[in-house]
């Protein structure tokens, strides 16, 4: 038997993964790119050692994707882009959490809250991301290459310049507000069939 619920967090209610957010940056202004990254792994890891519902385990996805993205030689984020792929991911570098995270089922529901705000605000840079590795797994199998061999290759350039280009456009055109605030659909859940072209993932799936 399984239970299906739905919860509904309204402006005051996010307003607490606002102030988290905050109180995060500010724990980890003196954090390295490499120290940030490393820390939001060690949440992915231990969130693997653990029993964790679809609905999390979903978005943990999403939150390995994220930092998929800083790590991706092929797709090498600008310094630009990749400060605010960071912005999102500096949350998971704060060790305190509202739910511990041994607890079981639920000690991932603040994290998986918060995974889910960033996803909206880099809905465009996941959509780019994503349509990236689609794309290269398709063109690395017809030249009979590993997509993890690729790296910054020539013909995988010109593809990818054109994603960033249209993920700038598209982040323009729809403005911004205070990071983690975003309020656009969700990206990447509710595919029947969804499975992830190649990436340097660190998410086993299970």
């Amino acid at each position: 038997m399984s239970l299906s619920l739905t919860i509904d967090l309204n402006d005051q209610d996010l307003e607490h993964f606002t102030a988290a957010l905050k109180a995060a940056h500010k724990a980890a202004e003196h954090k390295s790119a490499e120290e940030i990254v490393t820390a939001a792994a060690g949440l992915l890891e231990g969130a693997q050692k653990v029993k964790t519902p679809d609905f999390i385990r979903e978005r943990l996805v999403r939150l390995d994707d994220m930092i998929a993205m800083v790590r991706d030689e092929g797709w090498h984020l600008d310094e630009e882009d990749k400060q605010h792929v960071l912005s999102a991911l500096v949350y998971f570098a704060d060790p305190k959490d509202v739910i511990p995270d041994h607890v079981e089922v639920l000690g991932f529901l603040d994290d998986a809250i918060m995974i889910e705000l960033c996803v909206r605000e880099l809905k465009h840079e996941l959509d780019a991301y994503d349509d990236f590795c689609d794309y290269r797994e398709r063109e690395a199998t017809k030249r009979g290459i590993d997509p993890a061999a690729v790296g910054r290759a020539d013909w995988l350039e010109s593809r990818r310049d054109e994603l960033v280009e249209r993920m700038h456009a598209r982040r323009s055109r729809e403005g911004g507000g205070e990071f983690g605030m975003g309020y656009g659909s969700s990206s990447g859940y509710g595919k029947a069939n969804y499975s992830r072209a190649w990436r340097p993932s660190l998410f086993k799936f299970r």
